[in-house]
């Protein structure tokens, strides 16, 4: 590794540890030349790029900031923390690099992280489907909002969470 400091190529291991779930080795080096610290993270490549098989048919290479942007723009104002739409946006972009090999529809991973945020957040998961669904009418949206009422109600959602509570 170059040194961010100095620029020398000499350096020396210090720590190593798993990251984010084992996907990434995060290292701390020492540079033998100027003696400061930094830290690396090692990620493995994915050796073939996963396309995303678009509506209209074309294709462009997956992703994982355009799922984070159709989060982030689900979420608005939601009291939805960074941390968790990013970990949603990681977990579906791993989930889809396991179970496609070339080739993914984009209405696969838009039903991916509805599930997802329907289980987060019952309004983001709302102005997701919006999206998602194209209701192209009030009846469309007023069924997916009855589907959404019906369904039981076994895990808390964070409007329901208080200051402190943690979801498991």
């Amino acid at each position: 590794m170059i040194c961010p400091y100095c620029g020398q190529d000499n350096d020396r291991v210090i720590d190593s540890r798993p990251s984010e779930g084992g996907v990434l080795v995060r290292r701390r080096r020492e540079c033998l030349a100027c003696e400061r610290r930094y830290t690396t993270y090692e990620r493995v490549e994915k050796t073939a790029r996963l396309m995303v098989v678009k509506k209209d048919g074309s294709r462009v290479p997956f992703d994982q900031q355009n799922v984070l942007k159709g989060l982030q723009a689900a979420c608005g104002k939601r009291p939805i923390p960074e941390q968790a739409k990013l970990r949603l946006a990681q977990e579906t972009e791993e989930q889809v690099h396991r179970e496609f090999e070339r080739e993914v529809p984009s209405a696969e991973i838009g039903k991916r992280v509805a599930a997802k945020l329907r289980e987060m957040d019952e309004i983001a998961y709302i102005r997701y489907a919006s999206e998602y669904h194209e209701f192209r009418t009030l009846d469309e949206f007023a069924e997916e909002l009855s589907a959404l009422k019906a369904r039981p109600k076994n895990l808390p959602n964070q409007r329901d969470l208080f200051p402190g509570d943690v979801q498991s």
